[in-house]
Order: C-alpha cells, then structure tokens, then sequence
C-alpha cells in the first residue's frame, strides 16, 4: 500500500464512525428533550357560573324606639322620693317620683286665704249694695250713691274671679311636683337620686313602649345619589345573618355638614324582643341585584393585599395550562365569593393543588362535582 492511500483511510475511519454515531446523537438529545419538557398537571376544576346577588353596603346605624317617652320635671325643686325603678313596668300616670312640694304648698295656701279674704269682700260689697238699693228705691239715697255701691260690688267680684284663677294655676302647678308617668311602658335608666335638685331641662327617666324601633343610618354623600323611598334595609348581626327587614322610609333632605352624611330611617320591627333603643347594629341597605360571577372561597388566595385565582385556559397545542388571575372580589355568598372583575362565566377556576401551580403550567382540567 503507498504512503497516500494509508493516509485516505486513517481519514476516511473517522468520519464514517461520526456518520454511525450521529443518529445514535440526534435519538439521545430527542429523549432529552421528551424528558425536559413539563408534564401536564391533573386538577380539580370548577367552571364559574353567573348568579344572581345583590349590590349592598353595610352601615353602623342606631336603633331608636318610636314609643319611647323622655320624663322632665315641669318644676324646679329637690327630689324627694323615687317611687319606681329601672326596667319596671309601669301604667299610664303611676306616681314615678316626688320633688319637694312645701314652696308650692305655701304659696297655694297663700292665694286661697287671699281668695278667702276676698269672698268675705265681696259678700260684704253685696250686703251694701243691697242696702243702698232700696234706700235708692225708697228715694233716700241718691242715684250716684247706687252706682257707687255697684261699682264696689263689681270690682270685688272680679277681684275673687283673679283670685280663683290664681288659686287654680297654683294647684296644677303643685300637681306637677308629683312626677307621673306619660304612659305605660318600661322604665328607663333613672340617672337622679334622692336629694338631687332638678331643672325643667333634666331628665329623669325614659318610658319605653315595647315594639317597633326606627333604624337611624347615616349614608355618606357619595352614595345619596342611589338614595330612593322603599329601599331594602337588612339588620343583621356579626355573623351576617339577618335580624330583621325592612325598607327605607324617610330620606333627610340636607347633609350633616360635621360628617358628610345623610340621614335614612327605616322601621324595625321587634316582635322577638333581639334589639333594645339606643344599640348600635349593622344595616345593610340593598342597592339592587346583577348577575355576577362566583367562585369557590378555597380557589381564592391573596397575595400582599390583593386577591388571585388560577384559571384553565386552552392553549394552541389543544391542550390547557394556568393563568393566575388577579380578582376584585366583593361579598361572600355561602362558600363562594362574588367575583366583580377578573373572572367570567364559563372560566374553568382551579380549586386544587394551587400551591403547586405557576402561571402558564400546562394541566389537565378536572370538573369537580362541588
């Protein structure tokens, strides 16, 4: 063999054991590329649906009865006795409390001995003018002496008249030391004890008539523009639960200029005896009602702050893979939060296994039964 041919063929090995070895390369690099690629994730899903619920916004609001009595002295003085207690039934004029009467007393004893006086006056002043009548009609006195003895008569009539009507006043006024109650109800707090002098402004009790109470909401002025009569007003209590319905019955017509608010009252009614006057409850007043979409509470996770879901959306290949959604979410309804932006009807939502997911993972949708 020459030395060119031992040459040709040291050449010629090399490159038909790379052409042996190639497919044996391109096969190992397409198992790689099998083994590399991300499996498809089986996982429960649950396709939105639209429901129906309602727009609403809750309010702190206070319960006020629309029985309810305030008891004030209509006289000056120092309390005396207290005839009843907090929470006690009373009737309609029961005696409740005694402000010290002796003032007033004396001054009634005073007018009537002045009225008294005046009677014996005026009896008097009729004895004369009887007197100079028939002396006037026996010719013996003048007419002038007559209408003098008239005149008397007539001012001392008048005179017990004044008399009397004082008399009378001073007796209601009297009358009034004796605190009765306006009407038949429960009693109230009774903030005054014995000894404690009291004004026309004090008050001493409440009187309270079991039944319906009036819900005073106070709106703020972005939303009185939605404000209409026979609005739905729900109380409800910590849990949500409502207590008691009702509607809007009055709307003010101004603003409470310290806080910005309106005014909105709406009758309770209160046949189980749950609410008391003066206690703080929530008020949901219902704007209306629009389909919206619900997803499951256990889809949703919240991420600093704000709220996200995966959803199942086909890819090119036919297949389907994860996009996390962010949600604006608004009341709970059941298990179920009522989705406001982010997600539609029909939108399959993931409602397991989203730990494991990131955004764009292909997976194997699942319909789960609940």
């Amino acid at each position: 063999m020459s030395r060119f041919s031992a040459r040709t063929s040291f050449l010629i090995l090399p490159g038909a054991l790379l052409a042996a070895l190639l497919p044996t390369i391109a096969c190992g690099n397409s198992k790689a590329a099998k083994a590399d690629a991300p499996q498809a994730m089986p996982v429960k899903v649950q396709t939105a649906k639209a429901q129906k619920v309602n727009d609403t916004t809750d309010y702190v609001a206070t319960l006020k009865s629309r029985d309810s009595a305030v008891v004030m002295p209509q006289v000056e003085g120092i309390i005396t006795q207290i005839f009843v207690h907090s929470g006690e039934q009373v009737a309609s004029g029961v005696p409740m409390m005694q402000i010290d009467p002796a003032k007033q007393q004396a001054t009634v004893k005073s007018q009537e001995d002045a009225r008294a006086a005046q009677v014996a006056q005026v009896k008097w002043a009729q004895q004369n003018y009887d007197r100079v009548s028939g002396l006037a009609n026996a010719g013996v006195v003048s007419k002038q002496d007559l209408d003098q003895a008239r005149a008397t008569l007539d001012a001392a009539q008048a005179q017990l008249h004044s008399l009397d009507a004082q008399v009378s006043e001073q007796q209601v006024q009297l009358h009034y030391y004796k605190v009765v109650a306006p009407r038949t109800g429960i009693v109230g707090d009774v903030p005054v004890r014995v000894g404690d002098r009291v004004l026309t402004t004090t008050t001493l009790t409440t009187v309270d008539r079991p039944g319906s109470l009036e819900a005073y909401i106070y709106v703020p002025i972005e939303k009185s523009a939605q404000l209409k009569m026979n609005l739905p007003v729900q109380i409800v209590d910590a849990s949500g639960s409502p207590l008691a319905t009702s509607r809007v019955t009055f709307i003010s017509p101004q603003v409470d200029t310290a806080t910005q608010t309106v005014l909105v009252k709406a009758q309770i009614p209160n046949s189980n005896d749950l609410l008391r006057t003066a206690q703080f409850i929530r008020a949901r007043v219902v704007w209306g009602s629009q389909e919206k979409p619900v997803v499951p509470v256990v889809a949703v996770s919240r991420i600093g702050g704000l709220y996200f879901a995966f959803v199942a959306e086909s890819d090119q290949k036919g297949g389907y893979v994860v996009h996390q959604k962010p949600l604006q979410i608004g009341q709970i309804v059941g298990n179920d939060y009522v989705v406001l932006d982010g997600v539609k009807p029909g939108d399959k939502v993931v409602v397991s296994g989203t730990q494991f997911l990131v955004d764009g993972v292909p997976v194997v949708p699942q319909e789960s039964s609940s």
